[in-house]
Protein backbone atom coordinates (compact mmCIF):
# COMPACT_ATOMS: atom_id res chain seq x y z
CA UNK A 1 0.00 0.00 0.00
CA UNK A 2 0.99 3.63 -0.77
CA UNK A 3 1.63 6.00 1.91
CA UNK A 4 -1.48 8.18 0.93
CA UNK A 5 -4.22 8.94 -1.18
CA UNK A 6 -5.08 12.80 -1.88
CA UNK A 7 -8.94 12.13 -3.29
CA UNK A 8 -10.85 14.35 -5.07
CA UNK A 9 -8.90 17.12 -5.18
CA UNK A 10 -9.08 19.93 -7.36
CA UNK A 11 -5.06 19.49 -8.90
CA UNK A 12 -3.63 22.94 -10.05
CA UNK A 13 -0.62 21.60 -11.12
CA UNK A 14 1.87 24.74 -11.36
CA UNK A 15 2.06 24.40 -15.19
CA UNK A 16 -0.94 27.24 -15.84
CA UNK A 17 -3.44 24.74 -17.64
CA UNK A 18 -6.62 24.69 -16.31
CA UNK A 19 -7.04 22.52 -13.30
CA UNK A 20 -8.64 19.20 -12.76
CA UNK A 21 -10.04 16.55 -10.65
CA UNK A 22 -8.50 13.73 -9.25
CA UNK A 23 -7.08 11.53 -6.72
CA UNK A 24 -3.37 11.74 -6.10
CA UNK A 25 -1.21 8.80 -4.52
CA UNK A 26 2.46 9.57 -2.52
CA UNK A 27 4.70 6.75 -1.54
CA UNK A 28 8.21 7.38 -0.27
CA UNK A 29 8.38 11.42 -0.41
CA UNK A 30 6.98 11.50 -4.26
CA UNK A 31 3.79 11.50 -6.11
CA UNK A 32 3.45 8.12 -7.63
CA UNK A 33 -0.31 8.17 -9.33
CA UNK A 34 -2.29 10.85 -10.56
CA UNK A 35 -5.99 9.27 -11.26
CA UNK A 36 -7.94 11.87 -13.21
CA UNK A 37 -11.89 11.82 -12.43
CA UNK A 38 -12.71 10.69 -15.92
CA UNK A 39 -9.93 8.24 -16.05
CA UNK A 40 -11.14 6.85 -12.69
CA UNK A 41 -14.80 6.31 -13.72
CA UNK A 42 -15.61 2.92 -13.61
CA UNK A 43 -12.80 1.66 -12.00
CA UNK A 44 -11.49 0.95 -8.68
CA UNK A 45 -9.87 3.65 -7.20
CA UNK A 46 -6.22 3.75 -5.31
CA UNK A 47 -5.59 2.75 -1.61
CA UNK A 48 -3.16 3.71 0.93
CA UNK A 49 -2.15 3.60 4.33
CA UNK A 50 -3.97 6.57 4.70
CA UNK A 51 -6.50 8.33 2.69
CA UNK A 52 -7.67 12.18 2.67
CA UNK A 53 -10.44 14.12 1.87
CA UNK A 54 -9.26 17.30 -0.09
CA UNK A 55 -13.17 17.56 -1.52
CA UNK A 56 -13.23 21.54 -1.81
CA UNK A 57 -9.72 22.29 -1.43
CA UNK A 58 -6.89 22.51 -4.56
CA UNK A 59 -4.28 20.95 -4.31
CA UNK A 60 -0.85 22.51 -5.94
CA UNK A 61 2.99 21.93 -5.74
CA UNK A 62 4.33 23.97 -2.26
CA UNK A 63 4.94 27.61 -2.80
CA UNK A 64 8.53 28.71 -3.38
CA UNK A 65 9.76 31.73 -1.71
CA UNK A 66 12.23 33.26 -4.14
CA UNK A 67 13.84 35.73 -1.46
CA UNK A 68 13.45 34.80 1.83
CA UNK A 69 15.64 36.11 5.17
CA UNK A 70 15.26 32.68 7.05
CA UNK A 71 19.36 32.14 6.88
CA UNK A 72 18.84 31.94 10.99
CA UNK A 73 15.24 31.75 11.59
CA UNK A 74 15.09 27.76 10.23
CA UNK A 75 18.18 27.02 12.69
CA UNK A 76 16.42 28.97 15.91
CA UNK A 77 12.66 28.00 15.32
CA UNK A 78 11.83 24.37 14.49
CA UNK A 79 8.42 25.62 14.07
CA UNK A 80 8.45 28.20 11.26
CA UNK A 81 4.91 28.68 11.16
CA UNK A 82 5.84 32.47 9.34
CA UNK A 83 6.41 30.22 5.90
CA UNK A 84 5.17 26.83 6.81
CA UNK A 85 1.22 28.14 7.36
CA UNK A 86 1.91 29.99 4.35
CA UNK A 87 2.57 26.65 2.11
CA UNK A 88 5.67 27.51 1.40
CA UNK A 89 7.90 24.13 1.11
CA UNK A 90 11.39 26.02 0.01
CA UNK A 91 12.64 28.94 0.32
CA UNK A 92 15.68 30.74 -1.23
CA UNK A 93 18.72 32.41 1.34
CA UNK A 94 21.33 34.08 1.52
CA UNK A 95 19.53 37.32 -0.09
CA UNK A 96 21.24 40.62 -0.75
CA UNK A 97 24.48 40.02 -0.92
CA UNK A 98 24.67 39.36 2.98
CA UNK A 99 24.75 35.89 4.95
CA UNK A 100 26.36 33.69 7.12
CA UNK A 101 28.94 31.80 4.43
CA UNK A 102 31.65 31.58 3.50
CA UNK A 103 33.52 33.82 6.59
CA UNK A 104 35.76 33.77 8.67
CA UNK A 105 36.25 34.24 12.59
CA UNK A 106 36.47 37.90 11.44
CA UNK A 107 33.92 38.16 9.20
CA UNK A 108 30.85 36.05 10.76
CA UNK A 109 31.56 38.80 13.29
CA UNK A 110 31.29 41.80 10.88
CA UNK A 111 27.97 40.16 9.47
CA UNK A 112 26.38 39.30 12.60
CA UNK A 113 26.49 42.76 13.31
CA UNK A 114 26.00 44.24 9.66
CA UNK A 115 22.38 42.49 9.31
CA UNK A 116 21.47 41.88 12.69
CA UNK A 117 18.33 43.96 11.79
CA UNK A 118 17.24 41.28 9.54
CA UNK A 119 18.23 38.06 11.72
CA UNK A 120 19.10 39.20 14.89
CA UNK A 121 22.49 39.06 16.17
CA UNK A 122 22.35 35.26 16.70
CA UNK A 123 23.10 34.25 20.21
CA UNK A 124 20.69 31.48 20.01
CA UNK A 125 22.70 29.84 17.13
CA UNK A 126 25.62 27.51 16.98
CA UNK A 127 28.07 29.01 14.15
CA UNK A 128 29.71 25.73 13.70
CA UNK A 129 29.89 26.18 10.17
CA UNK A 130 32.37 28.61 7.94
CA UNK A 131 31.93 27.74 4.42
CA UNK A 132 28.34 27.05 2.63
CA UNK A 133 28.84 23.25 2.35
CA UNK A 134 29.18 23.48 6.21
CA UNK A 135 25.96 25.66 6.48
CA UNK A 136 23.62 23.26 4.11
CA UNK A 137 24.92 20.06 6.15
CA UNK A 138 23.61 22.38 9.13
CA UNK A 139 20.14 22.80 7.25
CA UNK A 140 20.29 18.97 6.78
CA UNK A 141 20.09 18.02 10.28
CA UNK A 142 16.43 19.03 9.94
CA UNK A 143 14.47 21.91 9.29
CA UNK A 144 10.78 22.96 9.04
CA UNK A 145 10.83 23.44 5.07
CA UNK A 146 13.50 23.14 2.27
CA UNK A 147 15.80 25.60 1.94
CA UNK A 148 18.52 26.86 -1.47
CA UNK A 149 21.56 28.97 -1.01
CA UNK A 150 22.54 31.76 -2.99
CA UNK A 151 26.43 32.74 -2.35
CA UNK A 152 26.63 36.30 -1.13
CA UNK A 153 29.01 38.90 -2.95
CA UNK A 154 29.04 41.17 -0.42
CA UNK A 155 30.11 38.37 2.45
CA UNK A 156 32.89 37.29 -0.25
CA UNK A 157 34.22 40.70 -0.76
CA UNK A 158 34.27 41.15 3.19
CA UNK A 159 35.92 38.35 3.21
CA UNK A 160 38.50 39.03 0.93
CA UNK A 161 38.80 42.52 0.60
CA UNK A 162 37.15 44.26 3.34
CA UNK A 163 34.35 47.18 3.74
CA UNK A 164 36.50 49.82 2.16
CA UNK A 165 35.21 51.72 -0.92
CA UNK A 166 38.13 50.37 -3.36
CA UNK A 167 38.51 48.01 -6.38
CA UNK A 168 39.70 44.73 -5.63
CA UNK A 169 43.61 44.10 -6.91
CA UNK A 170 44.08 40.97 -9.33
CA UNK A 171 44.53 38.73 -6.60
CA UNK A 172 41.83 39.53 -4.53
CA UNK A 173 39.61 38.94 -7.52
CA UNK A 174 41.21 35.74 -8.36
CA UNK A 175 40.28 34.77 -4.44
CA UNK A 176 36.58 35.93 -4.78
CA UNK A 177 36.13 33.66 -8.10
CA UNK A 178 37.95 31.02 -6.03
CA UNK A 179 35.15 31.41 -3.27
CA UNK A 180 32.13 31.90 -5.52
CA UNK A 181 33.12 28.41 -7.29
CA UNK A 182 33.65 26.70 -4.20
CA UNK A 183 29.97 27.73 -2.79
CA UNK A 184 28.89 26.55 -5.97
CA UNK A 185 30.54 23.67 -5.86
CA UNK A 186 29.17 22.85 -2.49
CA UNK A 187 25.64 23.27 -3.75
CA UNK A 188 24.69 27.11 -3.70
CA UNK A 189 21.92 27.64 -6.80
CA UNK A 190 23.78 30.84 -7.75
CA UNK A 191 24.85 34.51 -6.36
CA UNK A 192 23.12 37.19 -4.54
CA UNK A 193 24.05 41.01 -4.33
CA UNK A 194 23.35 44.00 -2.39
CA UNK A 195 24.32 46.81 -4.39
CA UNK A 196 22.68 48.89 -2.15
CA UNK A 197 24.35 47.54 0.83
CA UNK A 198 28.02 47.79 2.19
CA UNK A 199 30.35 46.04 1.10
CA UNK A 200 28.64 44.56 -2.21
CA UNK A 201 27.83 48.57 -3.16
CA UNK A 202 31.53 48.97 -3.49
CA UNK A 203 32.47 46.41 -6.22
CA UNK A 204 32.47 48.18 -9.83
CA UNK A 205 30.68 46.57 -12.67
CA UNK A 206 33.71 44.70 -13.99
CA UNK A 207 34.08 42.79 -10.89
CA UNK A 208 30.74 41.72 -10.48
CA UNK A 209 30.83 40.40 -14.06
CA UNK A 210 33.61 38.66 -13.48
CA UNK A 211 32.17 36.83 -10.63
CA UNK A 212 28.81 36.48 -12.55
CA UNK A 213 30.83 34.03 -15.35
CA UNK A 214 32.04 31.96 -12.30
CA UNK A 215 28.52 31.76 -11.40
CA UNK A 216 27.29 30.79 -15.03
CA UNK A 217 30.20 28.37 -15.55
CA UNK A 218 28.29 26.22 -12.65
CA UNK A 219 24.72 26.84 -14.28
CA UNK A 220 24.13 29.39 -11.65
CA UNK A 221 22.19 32.51 -11.64
CA UNK A 222 22.58 35.85 -10.50
CA UNK A 223 20.26 37.41 -8.01
CA UNK A 224 21.01 41.34 -7.59
CA UNK A 225 19.25 43.55 -4.86
CA UNK A 226 20.63 46.27 -7.68
CA UNK A 227 21.78 49.75 -6.83
CA UNK A 228 18.47 51.94 -7.35
CA UNK A 229 14.90 51.28 -6.58
CA UNK A 230 14.25 55.16 -6.19
CA UNK A 231 15.56 57.90 -8.46
CA UNK A 232 17.94 56.03 -10.88
CA UNK A 233 15.90 52.70 -10.55
CA UNK A 234 15.40 51.92 -14.48
CA UNK A 235 19.71 52.82 -15.22
CA UNK A 236 20.19 50.21 -12.29
CA UNK A 237 17.74 47.61 -13.80
CA UNK A 238 19.69 48.23 -16.86
CA UNK A 239 23.04 48.12 -15.74
CA UNK A 240 22.26 44.36 -14.17
CA UNK A 241 20.72 43.59 -17.50
CA UNK A 242 23.53 44.91 -19.79
CA UNK A 243 25.74 43.24 -16.46
CA UNK A 244 24.41 39.42 -17.16
CA UNK A 245 24.13 39.60 -20.56
CA UNK A 246 27.65 40.60 -21.11
CA UNK A 247 28.79 37.40 -18.63
CA UNK A 248 25.92 35.30 -19.89
CA UNK A 249 24.64 34.79 -16.96
CA UNK A 250 20.65 33.94 -16.10
CA UNK A 251 19.43 36.93 -14.10
CA UNK A 252 17.02 37.08 -11.13
CA UNK A 253 15.86 40.41 -10.07
CA UNK A 254 15.16 40.56 -6.55
CA UNK A 255 12.09 42.74 -5.43
CA UNK A 256 11.76 44.30 -9.08
CA UNK A 257 9.68 46.44 -7.47
CA UNK A 258 9.58 50.71 -8.95
CA UNK A 259 8.98 52.66 -5.61
CA UNK A 260 8.94 56.53 -4.47
CA UNK A 261 7.15 59.02 -5.49
CA UNK A 262 9.38 59.69 -8.75
CA UNK A 263 8.72 55.89 -10.11
CA UNK A 264 4.60 56.68 -9.72
CA UNK A 265 3.18 55.12 -13.15
CA UNK A 266 7.07 53.33 -14.34
CA UNK A 267 6.23 50.07 -13.95
CA UNK A 268 5.71 49.73 -18.00
CA UNK A 269 9.21 51.29 -18.73
CA UNK A 270 10.68 48.36 -16.64
CA UNK A 271 8.83 45.68 -18.00
CA UNK A 272 9.66 46.95 -21.55
CA UNK A 273 13.18 46.82 -20.87
CA UNK A 274 12.35 43.36 -19.74
CA UNK A 275 10.97 42.35 -22.99
CA UNK A 276 13.71 43.97 -24.94
CA UNK A 277 15.85 42.00 -23.31
CA UNK A 278 13.61 38.89 -23.45
CA UNK A 279 13.50 38.84 -26.82
CA UNK A 280 17.00 39.41 -27.49
CA UNK A 281 17.42 36.16 -25.62
CA UNK A 282 18.64 37.38 -22.16
CA UNK A 283 17.12 34.61 -19.06
CA UNK A 284 15.93 36.96 -16.82
CA UNK A 285 13.43 36.27 -14.28
CA UNK A 286 12.35 38.53 -11.68
CA UNK A 287 10.17 38.38 -8.04
CA UNK A 288 8.48 40.50 -6.22
CA UNK A 289 6.19 40.67 -2.96
CA UNK A 290 2.38 41.81 -2.82
CA UNK A 291 2.47 44.87 -1.02
CA UNK A 292 3.08 48.32 -1.47
CA UNK A 293 5.80 49.17 1.43
CA UNK A 294 9.26 48.17 1.33
CA UNK A 295 11.55 46.56 4.25
CA UNK A 296 15.01 47.02 5.58
CA UNK A 297 17.34 48.61 8.20
CA UNK A 298 17.76 52.24 9.40
CA UNK A 299 21.05 51.81 9.02
CA UNK A 300 20.71 50.84 5.25
CA UNK A 301 19.17 54.50 4.55
CA UNK A 302 22.84 55.86 5.21
CA UNK A 303 25.24 57.34 2.02
CA UNK A 304 27.88 54.72 1.39
CA UNK A 305 30.98 56.64 2.62
CA UNK A 306 29.17 56.76 5.94
CA UNK A 307 29.15 52.96 6.31
CA UNK A 308 32.68 52.12 4.51
CA UNK A 309 34.60 50.04 6.78
CA UNK A 310 31.87 48.32 8.35
CA UNK A 311 29.80 48.39 11.48
CA UNK A 312 32.16 49.84 13.66
CA UNK A 313 33.64 52.70 11.52
CA UNK A 314 29.81 53.63 11.01
CA UNK A 315 29.20 54.16 14.39
CA UNK A 316 32.07 56.37 14.80
CA UNK A 317 30.74 58.31 12.16
CA UNK A 318 27.58 58.59 13.53
CA UNK A 319 28.97 59.69 17.01
CA UNK A 320 30.96 62.61 15.70
CA UNK A 321 29.30 65.59 15.37
CA UNK A 322 30.71 67.05 12.43
CA UNK A 323 30.28 63.53 10.10
CA UNK A 324 26.71 62.97 11.27
CA UNK A 325 25.96 66.63 10.03
CA UNK A 326 27.06 65.76 6.55
CA UNK A 327 25.31 62.45 6.98
CA UNK A 328 22.03 64.35 7.72
CA UNK A 329 22.33 66.39 4.93
CA UNK A 330 22.66 63.45 2.41
CA UNK A 331 19.95 62.01 3.62
CA UNK A 332 18.02 64.81 4.16
CA UNK A 333 18.82 67.48 1.11
CA UNK A 334 21.07 65.34 -1.58
CA UNK A 335 18.93 61.81 -1.46
CA UNK A 336 21.95 59.27 -0.24
CA UNK A 337 22.24 56.37 -2.10
CA UNK A 338 21.48 54.30 0.74
CA UNK A 339 17.95 55.69 0.16
CA UNK A 340 18.08 55.20 -3.36
CA UNK A 341 18.60 58.84 -4.10
CA UNK A 342 15.78 60.19 -2.94
CA UNK A 343 15.22 62.65 -0.25
CA UNK A 344 14.49 61.06 3.13
CA UNK A 345 10.95 61.47 3.93
CA UNK A 346 10.65 60.72 7.49
CA UNK A 347 7.18 60.63 7.60
CA UNK A 348 7.42 57.25 5.40
CA UNK A 349 9.59 55.58 7.48
CA UNK A 350 8.16 53.70 10.16
CA UNK A 351 9.81 51.60 12.99
CA UNK A 352 9.43 48.01 13.05
CA UNK A 353 11.76 46.54 15.59
CA UNK A 354 14.42 47.41 17.43
CA UNK A 355 17.27 45.55 18.70
CA UNK A 356 17.37 46.95 22.68
CA UNK A 357 13.75 46.34 24.11
CA UNK A 358 14.71 49.82 25.43
CA UNK A 359 13.23 51.06 22.78
CA UNK A 360 10.42 49.26 22.24
CA UNK A 361 7.83 52.36 22.46
CA UNK A 362 9.66 53.06 19.44
CA UNK A 363 8.16 50.39 17.63
CA UNK A 364 5.34 51.07 15.06
CA UNK A 365 6.07 55.05 14.91
CA UNK A 366 7.23 56.52 12.58
CA UNK A 367 10.98 58.46 13.04
CA UNK A 368 8.99 61.89 13.21
CA UNK A 369 5.91 60.71 15.35
CA UNK A 370 9.10 59.12 17.60
CA UNK A 371 10.52 62.89 17.34
CA UNK A 372 7.76 64.22 18.53
CA UNK A 373 8.12 62.07 21.59
CA UNK A 374 11.46 63.55 22.32
CA UNK A 375 11.04 66.64 21.63
CA UNK A 376 13.48 66.78 18.71
CA UNK A 377 14.92 67.24 15.47
CA UNK A 378 13.67 63.35 12.90
CA UNK A 379 17.30 63.17 12.59
CA UNK A 380 18.45 63.35 16.47
CA UNK A 381 15.83 60.56 16.82
CA UNK A 382 17.52 58.67 13.72
CA UNK A 383 20.72 59.36 15.14
CA UNK A 384 19.78 58.50 18.39
CA UNK A 385 18.22 55.00 17.08
CA UNK A 386 21.19 54.16 15.10
CA UNK A 387 23.59 54.77 17.58
CA UNK A 388 22.15 53.06 21.01
CA UNK A 389 20.60 50.49 19.06
CA UNK A 390 23.78 49.45 17.63
CA UNK A 391 22.30 49.63 14.26
CA UNK A 392 20.23 46.84 14.49
CA UNK A 393 16.31 48.53 13.94
CA UNK A 394 14.47 47.81 11.36
CA UNK A 395 11.99 49.96 9.29
CA UNK A 396 9.66 49.86 6.83
CA UNK A 397 9.30 52.58 3.91
CA UNK A 398 5.78 53.07 2.85
CA UNK A 399 6.76 54.22 -0.81
CA UNK A 400 5.33 51.97 -2.99
CA UNK A 401 2.72 52.20 -5.84
CA UNK A 402 -0.52 49.75 -6.31
CA UNK A 403 -0.34 50.49 -10.18
CA UNK A 404 3.11 49.20 -10.40
CA UNK A 405 3.05 45.95 -8.39
CA UNK A 406 0.26 44.79 -10.38
CA UNK A 407 1.51 45.37 -13.80
CA UNK A 408 4.89 43.60 -12.51
CA UNK A 409 3.03 40.54 -11.41
CA UNK A 410 1.07 40.00 -14.49
CA UNK A 411 5.06 39.65 -16.15
CA UNK A 412 5.49 36.75 -18.17
CA UNK A 413 9.06 36.27 -16.22
CA UNK A 414 7.76 37.11 -12.42
CA UNK A 415 8.08 35.10 -9.76
CA UNK A 416 6.68 35.30 -5.58
CA UNK A 417 9.06 36.18 -2.83
CA UNK A 418 8.16 37.86 0.55
CA UNK A 419 11.14 39.70 1.13
CA UNK A 420 10.64 38.47 4.82
CA UNK A 421 12.03 39.76 7.91
CA UNK A 422 11.02 38.01 10.62
CA UNK A 423 12.88 39.68 13.08
CA UNK A 424 11.10 42.90 15.26
CA UNK A 425 7.86 43.72 16.93
CA UNK A 426 6.46 44.60 13.99
CA UNK A 427 7.77 43.14 11.17
CA UNK A 428 6.42 43.34 7.50
CA UNK A 429 3.19 41.32 7.39
CA UNK A 430 5.18 39.97 3.85
CA UNK A 431 7.28 37.82 6.08
CA UNK A 432 3.83 35.69 7.33
CA UNK A 433 0.87 36.48 4.67
CA UNK A 434 2.59 37.00 0.83
CA UNK A 435 1.59 33.50 -0.42
CA UNK A 436 -2.31 34.12 0.74
CA UNK A 437 -2.33 37.65 -0.35
CA UNK A 438 -1.40 36.55 -3.69
CA UNK A 439 -4.18 33.87 -3.86
CA UNK A 440 -6.71 35.68 -2.06
CA UNK A 441 -6.36 39.81 -2.76
CA UNK A 442 -5.26 39.31 -5.96
CA UNK A 443 -6.32 35.96 -7.45
CA UNK A 444 -10.10 35.77 -5.79
CA UNK A 445 -10.64 39.71 -4.83
CA UNK A 446 -9.36 41.85 -7.88
CA UNK A 447 -8.66 38.86 -10.63
CA UNK A 448 -5.19 39.95 -11.39
CA UNK A 449 -4.22 36.43 -12.07
CA UNK A 450 -6.24 33.51 -12.51
CA UNK A 451 -5.80 31.04 -9.92
CA UNK A 452 -3.44 28.61 -12.77
CA UNK A 453 -1.38 31.62 -13.44
CA UNK A 454 -0.73 32.53 -10.34
CA UNK A 455 0.02 29.28 -8.55
CA UNK A 456 2.39 28.82 -11.45
CA UNK A 457 4.36 32.12 -10.93
CA UNK A 458 4.09 30.72 -7.07
CA UNK A 459 6.01 27.04 -7.89
CA UNK A 460 7.24 25.94 -11.30
CA UNK A 461 8.42 29.13 -12.52
CA UNK A 462 10.86 29.73 -9.45
CA UNK A 463 11.71 25.76 -9.48
CA UNK A 464 12.75 25.96 -13.40
CA UNK A 465 14.82 28.86 -12.15
CA UNK A 466 16.15 27.13 -9.75
CA UNK A 467 16.75 24.11 -12.21
CA UNK A 468 14.76 21.71 -10.26
CA UNK A 469 13.82 19.15 -12.51
CA UNK A 470 11.73 17.23 -9.46
CA UNK A 471 9.99 20.08 -8.10
CA UNK A 472 7.43 22.80 -8.91
CA UNK A 473 4.69 20.61 -10.31
CA UNK A 474 1.90 18.22 -9.58
CA UNK A 475 3.36 15.18 -11.60
CA UNK A 476 3.97 11.84 -11.41
CA UNK A 477 7.45 10.78 -9.89
CA UNK A 478 7.78 14.95 -7.95
CA UNK A 479 8.56 15.12 -4.79
CA UNK A 480 5.86 15.19 -2.67
CA UNK A 481 6.20 19.35 -1.88
CA UNK A 482 2.77 20.11 -1.96
CA UNK A 483 -0.20 22.36 -0.41
CA UNK A 484 -4.04 22.18 -0.13
CA UNK A 485 -5.93 25.43 0.29
CA UNK A 486 -9.30 26.66 -0.01
CA UNK A 487 -9.74 28.90 -3.33
CA UNK A 488 -13.02 30.18 -1.29
CA UNK A 489 -11.45 31.45 1.78
CA UNK A 490 -7.32 31.49 1.57
CA UNK A 491 -6.21 34.95 2.90
CA UNK A 492 -3.45 36.19 5.06
CA UNK A 493 -4.18 37.07 8.51
CA UNK A 494 -1.32 39.25 8.89
CA UNK A 495 -1.87 42.54 8.51
CA UNK A 496 0.61 45.77 9.80
CA UNK A 497 -1.32 46.06 13.02
CA UNK A 498 -0.74 42.37 13.35
CA UNK A 499 1.69 41.41 11.28
CA UNK A 500 2.00 37.67 13.00
CA UNK A 501 -1.20 36.40 12.82
CA UNK A 502 -1.32 33.14 10.29
CA UNK A 503 -3.39 32.83 7.09
CA UNK A 504 -6.79 31.10 6.73
CA UNK A 505 -7.48 28.19 4.20
CA UNK A 506 -4.59 26.67 4.26
CA UNK A 507 -5.18 23.28 5.98
CA UNK A 508 -2.31 20.88 4.77
CA UNK A 509 0.74 21.37 3.61
CA UNK A 510 3.57 18.27 3.29
CA UNK A 511 7.45 18.42 2.95
CA UNK A 512 8.38 15.42 0.90
CA UNK A 513 4.99 13.46 1.44
CA UNK A 514 4.94 14.26 5.34
CA UNK A 515 2.48 16.41 6.86
CA UNK A 516 4.05 19.97 8.07
CA UNK A 517 0.62 21.26 8.12
CA UNK A 518 -2.10 19.37 9.02
CA UNK A 519 -6.48 20.35 10.12
CA UNK A 520 -4.25 23.98 9.97
CA UNK A 521 -2.06 23.20 13.15
CA UNK A 522 1.79 22.77 12.61
CA UNK A 523 3.22 19.65 12.98
CA UNK A 524 6.37 18.51 14.83
CA UNK A 525 7.54 17.22 11.19
CA UNK A 526 10.85 18.31 10.54
CA UNK A 527 11.43 17.85 7.05
CA UNK A 528 13.24 20.10 5.03
CA UNK A 529 16.60 19.87 4.06
CA UNK A 530 18.73 21.64 1.96
CA UNK A 531 18.05 21.94 -2.03
CA UNK A 532 21.91 21.87 -4.10
CA UNK A 533 22.80 22.88 -7.23
CA UNK A 534 21.84 19.99 -9.58
CA UNK A 535 25.20 19.89 -11.55
CA UNK A 536 25.44 21.39 -15.23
Amino acid sequence: MEDLVIRDAEVVDGSGADSYRADVVLDGGRIVRIVKEAAAAGCQRPGATRELDAEGLVLSPGFIDMHAHSDLALLRDPDHSAKAAQGVTLEVLGQDGLSYAPVDDRTLQEVRRAITGWNGYGDDVDFDWRDVGGYLDRLDRGIAVNAAYLVPQGTVRALVVGWEDREATPAELDRMRRLVAQGLEQGAVGMSSGLTYTPGMYAEEAELTELCRVVASYGGYYCPHHRSYGAGALEAYAEMVALAREADCPLHLAHATMNFGVNEGRAPDLLALLDRALAAGADITLDTYPYTPGCTTLAALLPSWASEGGPKEILARLADPATAARIRHDLEVTGSDGCHGVPVDWDTVEISGVADPAFGDFVGRTVREAAGLRGESCWATARHLLVRDRLGTTVLQHVGHEENVRAIMRHRAHTGGSDGILRGSKPHPRAYGTFPRYLGHYVRELGVLTLEECVAHLTSRPAARLRLPDRGLVREGYRADLVLFDPETVAPGATFAEPRALPSGIPYVLVDGRFVIEDGRRTDVLAGRAVRRTPV
